[in-house]
This record gives structure tokens, sequence and C-alpha cells, in this order.
């Protein structure tokens, strides 16, 4: 079931990205994101009600919260650049180097959570890099 959601959360990123593009012509950057994250609140919020999962709130450790928030910054940090990028450049140009995402969050997740980094995971990284580097240029 993983898998479905990671390819709708594919999808759904790839419609943010055009309807972005469409949608801050003419509009700040800043004052989009806000726009965007303040759906994304009410929608989120919206789902923990309509699942009525709420009361797990009281349950979150301190760790969590703190891990939590800091994805939080980070998350809004990406998404204030994102738009800028978006507002300023192509986003056939843009996405693409987003998505390096995928090969930082690779690094990332070696070096911290000590997870595997195989053969496999560097040709992946290497064709990942590569491949942004052709849709750029």
């Amino acid at each position: 079931m993983w898998f479905v959601f990671a390819l709708l959360s594919a999808v759904f990123a790839a419609l943010t990205s055009i309807l972005a593009k469409i949608g801050i012509e003419g509009v700040n950057s800043n004052l989009a994101t806000a726009i965007r994250t303040v759906v994304v609140v009410i929608m989120a919020w919206g789902m923990v009600f309509l699942t009525n999962t709420q009361n797990g709130i009281t349950q979150i450790n301190k760790r969590s919260w703190i891990f939590l928030i800091l994805s939080g910054l980070a998350t809004g940090a990406s998404w204030l650049c994102y738009y800028r990028a978006l507002q300023l450049g192509e986003a056939s140009k843009v996405v693409p180097i987003d998505k390096l995402s995928v090969v930082i969050t690779l690094v990332l997740a070696f070096l911290f959570l000590h997870e595997a980094f195989t053969i496999k995971s560097l040709i992946g990284c290497i064709l990942i890099g590569a491949g942004t580097l052709i849709m750029v240029l």
C-alpha cells in the first residue's frame, strides 16, 4: 500500500508544481506560500478530525515534538524557496533540481538513520544527478 501512496504523492506533487506556476503569476511568492500553507493546514486538520485521531496529540513525546517542529521548519523553508524559484524560473527546470532532494535524502538517511547505502542506491543517485543536469542545461 505504501507504493500506491508514494505514487499518488508524486502525481499530486506534479500537479502542485503546475498549479503553483500558474497561480503565482503576479503574486508575491511568500504570500503564495502562506496561502498554500493555510490550505494544507485546513486539509491536514480536517483529516485528523475525519479519522478521529485528534486525541493522539496528548500521547506525543517531547522528542517527537522537537523533530516534528524541526521538520515543519524545514518544510516551510523548502516551500518558500520552491515558490520563489518557480516564480523566477521555468517549472521544467526548477522541479528537477527540487527532486535532487531524493539524492540528498538518501545520503542523510545513510549518515543519520544508518540506512543501507547499496550499490543500487549509489547508481540511482548518480543517474538522478546526471538526469537533473541534462534536464536543466
